[in-house]
Protein backbone atom coordinates (compact mmCIF):
# COMPACT_ATOMS: atom_id res chain seq x y z
CA UNK A 1 0.00 0.00 0.00
CA UNK A 2 1.17 3.42 -0.81
CA UNK A 3 0.92 6.22 1.43
CA UNK A 4 1.63 9.73 0.96
CA UNK A 5 5.46 11.17 2.38
CA UNK A 6 5.32 11.11 6.20
CA UNK A 7 6.81 14.19 8.11
CA UNK A 8 9.93 12.19 9.45
CA UNK A 9 10.55 10.83 5.94
CA UNK A 10 10.81 14.30 4.49
CA UNK A 11 12.26 16.34 7.50
CA UNK A 12 15.55 13.20 7.17
CA UNK A 13 15.28 13.79 3.41
CA UNK A 14 15.25 17.14 3.08
CA UNK A 15 18.38 17.15 5.75
CA UNK A 16 20.26 15.19 4.24
CA UNK A 17 19.76 16.16 0.78
CA UNK A 18 20.62 20.24 1.88
CA UNK A 19 23.02 22.32 0.77
CA UNK A 20 24.10 22.78 -3.06
CA UNK A 21 25.50 19.86 -4.27
CA UNK A 22 23.52 19.84 -8.02
CA UNK A 23 22.53 16.70 -7.77
CA UNK A 24 21.18 17.10 -4.06
CA UNK A 25 19.31 20.09 -5.48
CA UNK A 26 17.90 17.55 -8.56
CA UNK A 27 16.99 15.15 -5.83
CA UNK A 28 15.31 17.60 -3.72
CA UNK A 29 12.79 18.59 -6.45
CA UNK A 30 11.58 14.99 -6.80
CA UNK A 31 10.30 14.61 -2.96
CA UNK A 32 7.20 15.88 -3.96
CA UNK A 33 6.70 13.35 -6.39
CA UNK A 34 7.24 10.63 -4.10
CA UNK A 35 5.62 8.22 -1.75
CA UNK A 36 6.45 5.53 0.61
CA UNK A 37 5.35 2.39 -0.97
CA UNK A 38 6.83 0.48 1.63
CA UNK A 39 8.40 0.91 4.91
CA UNK A 40 11.04 -1.90 6.69
CA UNK A 41 9.62 -3.85 9.53
CA UNK A 42 12.05 -3.72 11.76
CA UNK A 43 11.08 -0.78 13.07
CA UNK A 44 14.33 1.65 11.94
CA UNK A 45 12.42 3.72 9.69
CA UNK A 46 13.89 2.38 6.47
CA UNK A 47 11.18 3.64 3.73
CA UNK A 48 11.29 2.11 0.04
CA UNK A 49 9.40 4.70 -2.75
CA UNK A 50 7.89 5.16 -5.55
CA UNK A 51 8.08 8.10 -7.90
CA UNK A 52 6.46 9.48 -10.92
CA UNK A 53 9.42 9.81 -12.97
CA UNK A 54 7.31 10.85 -15.90
CA UNK A 55 6.51 14.01 -13.39
CA UNK A 56 10.62 15.14 -12.70
CA UNK A 57 13.55 15.04 -14.28
CA UNK A 58 16.65 12.22 -13.03
CA UNK A 59 19.41 14.19 -10.72
CA UNK A 60 23.13 12.93 -12.59
CA UNK A 61 24.09 10.19 -9.92
CA UNK A 62 24.49 8.41 -13.03
CA UNK A 63 23.54 4.70 -13.69
CA UNK A 64 22.50 1.95 -12.03
CA UNK A 65 22.30 2.41 -8.00
CA UNK A 66 24.03 4.55 -6.09
CA UNK A 67 24.51 6.09 -2.56
CA UNK A 68 23.31 9.63 -3.25
CA UNK A 69 23.62 11.28 -0.12
CA UNK A 70 24.27 10.06 3.79
CA UNK A 71 24.79 11.52 7.20
CA UNK A 72 25.97 10.03 9.81
CA UNK A 73 23.69 10.34 12.98
CA UNK A 74 25.06 11.18 16.67
CA UNK A 75 23.95 10.78 19.91
CA UNK A 76 23.03 13.52 22.72
CA UNK A 77 26.07 11.86 24.07
CA UNK A 78 28.08 12.76 21.19
CA UNK A 79 27.73 8.87 19.96
CA UNK A 80 27.88 7.67 16.01
CA UNK A 81 25.95 4.23 16.11
CA UNK A 82 25.19 4.44 12.80
CA UNK A 83 23.81 6.65 9.51
CA UNK A 84 21.62 7.42 7.26
CA UNK A 85 21.76 6.70 3.00
CA UNK A 86 19.54 8.05 0.96
CA UNK A 87 19.49 5.68 -2.51
CA UNK A 88 18.78 7.15 -6.66
CA UNK A 89 18.58 4.02 -9.05
CA UNK A 90 19.23 5.97 -12.51
CA UNK A 91 19.01 9.24 -10.97
CA UNK A 92 15.65 9.00 -9.11
CA UNK A 93 14.95 8.89 -5.26
CA UNK A 94 14.41 5.42 -4.94
CA UNK A 95 15.13 4.65 -0.73
CA UNK A 96 16.42 6.16 2.76
CA UNK A 97 17.61 3.46 4.91
CA UNK A 98 18.84 4.13 8.58
CA UNK A 99 21.92 1.80 9.36
CA UNK A 100 22.66 0.82 12.97
CA UNK A 101 26.47 0.35 13.74
CA UNK A 102 25.54 -0.70 17.60
CA UNK A 103 23.94 -3.52 19.29
CA UNK A 104 23.97 -0.65 22.12
CA UNK A 105 22.06 1.77 20.77
CA UNK A 106 18.68 1.79 19.17
CA UNK A 107 19.21 3.27 15.91
CA UNK A 108 15.69 4.63 14.30
CA UNK A 109 14.63 7.31 11.73
CA UNK A 110 13.69 9.08 14.84
CA UNK A 111 16.73 9.11 16.47
CA UNK A 112 18.24 10.62 12.70
CA UNK A 113 15.95 13.10 12.84
CA UNK A 114 16.79 14.32 16.69
CA UNK A 115 20.47 14.53 15.43
CA UNK A 116 19.92 15.92 12.08
CA UNK A 117 17.15 18.23 12.11
CA UNK A 118 17.15 21.44 14.48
Amino acid sequence: MTETLPADVALVLEAVLGGDDPVHVALRRQVPHIRVRERCTCGCGTAYFDLDTEAVEPASSGPGTVVAAEAQIFTDGGECPGEVLVFAQGGYLSWLEVCSWSDDIEVTLATAQRSLCP
